[in-house]
């Protein structure tokens, strides 16, 4: 089967989970199909292998980010011609799939990992581009043939965004972790390196500075948490400056009332991740908005106990009480969002043996439920039934 697969983010270029999910996806598929791969270019154009990466259209330099995205798309979708599939993820790439359905009648396939109408926030990131993000998605999400849903989670979300799809074409195909690279690493090499201290219990983040990841509301918290738990923030690529100057003042706050507040901006290479995650006491993810959360799989592939936000797909992966703990959110209540969050982050590392069997049962249900493999195969089913349907 001939598959075009399109995407903003590819590597060395991943930033979220949308990118590490075609990453994996993309290293498996090209096993079981004739995969082409179509992504963004951080440079010049170019070919190389069954990677094409576009830039977009030199005219629009400094032009509003989602314009630009619109002239990627057209590249991609001219670029795809011959594919028997396109397989498009997130907004930024899913017009090119839907114009690539459109100019050579083939069948479109878009995965859905987040939802333009659930993050009205990135209003302050796009401007105006909101709207043309918006608009893209809604175009290709009513139009695609089938539509994958992260998580059953994400699938209700979609229907409830999108009334006008059916259905029948929406599929649940989970995110995936790769247990061989996500494994306990006894080492610390890297934690004295970064200035974390082995020897002392800490609980960590990994993420984007966005409002969806809910990094103020873990600041606030961490003002209760005990004063022996250190506190490391694998935090970058904020979504605007004011949300930079936010979460530096909340970082700021914070380092003059407690010690052990370690930020660490930049984006770290995954070895260092996985020395960070295994060593951890808890790992803590405090998303308002998540529709699966593959660093949730990530630290438990780690061995690692989850304290999460029981928001979208997250309570499809984190098994409360066996995994992790899972703190309930609503958006009129911050302030009992973050005291249950400091209480569910000082529970878990005050009873380390209990954390130790959470980690295990964690890493036991990532090897067994979310390999990449298995969710290459059901990724290929739903293009077999797609094109067994466009033939029709």
């Amino acid at each position: 089967m001939k598959v075009g697969l399109l995407t903003r983010e590819y590597p060395p270029d991943v930033y979220g989970g949308a990118g590490v999910h075609v990453e994996f996806l993309a290293r498996e598929l090209r096993a079981l199909s004739d995969l082409e791969m179509h992504c963004w270019s951080s440079g010049t154009a170019q070919s190389t292998g069954d990677v094409t990466r576009h830039r977009a259209a030199a005219g629009l330099d400094g032009a509003n980010e989602a314009l630009r995205s619109l002239s990627v798309d057209l590249s991609m979708a001219a670029a795809v011609a011959g594919r028997e599939l396109v397989h498009s993820h997130t907004w930024y790439a899913n017009l090119a799939g839907h114009v690539a359905k459109l100019l050579h009648g083939i069948p479109h396939v878009m995965t859905a990992h987040s939802l333009e109408p659930l993050r009205p926030w990135k209003a302050e990131q796009l401007g105006g581009g909101y709207a043309v993000s918006s608009w893209a998605e809604r175009t290709a999400i009513e139009a695609a043939d089938a539509v994958i849903a992260v998580s059953h989670g994400m699938r209700a979300d979609i229907l409830a965004s999108y009334p006008a799809l059916d259905p029948a074409r929406v599929r649940v195909v989970h995110n995936g972790i790769d247990t061989a690279l996500y494994r306990p690493d006894p080492d610390t090499d890297v934690l004295r390196r970064l200035g974390v201290d082995p020897g002392l219990p800490y609980a960590v983040f990994v993420g984007r500075i966005t409002r969806q990841k809910g990094v103020p509301h873990l600041l606030r918290a961490a003002h209760e948490l005990d004063r022996g738990t250190q506190l490391v923030l694998c935090a970058g690529a904020p979504d605007t400056p004011a949300i930079d100057r936010e979460f530096r003042e909340l970082v700021a706050e914070l380092g003059r009332e407690r010690e052990g507040v370690l930020w660490i901006p930049e984006m770290l290479p995954r070895r260092d991740v996985v020395q960070l995650l295994t060593h951890a006491s808890v790992f803590v993810c405090p998303s308002v908005y998540e529709p699966l959360g593959i660093v949730n799989l990530e630290a438990m592939a780690c061995g690692t106990p989850v304290v999460a936000s029981a928001v979208g797909g997250i309570p499809e992966v984190v098994e409360d009480g066996r995994t992790g703990l899972l703190v309930p959110y609503d958006e009129a209540e911050p302030k009992g969002f973050e005291a249950a969050l400091a209480a569910a982050l000082n529970k878990v590392v005050a009873d380390p043996a209990a954390a130790r069997r959470m980690g295990e049962a964690g890493r036991e249900r990532a090897v067994r439920e979310f390999g990449w493999d298995a969710v290459a195969r059901r990724t290929l089913r739903v293009y077999e039934e797609t094109l067994e349907q466009h033939k029709q």
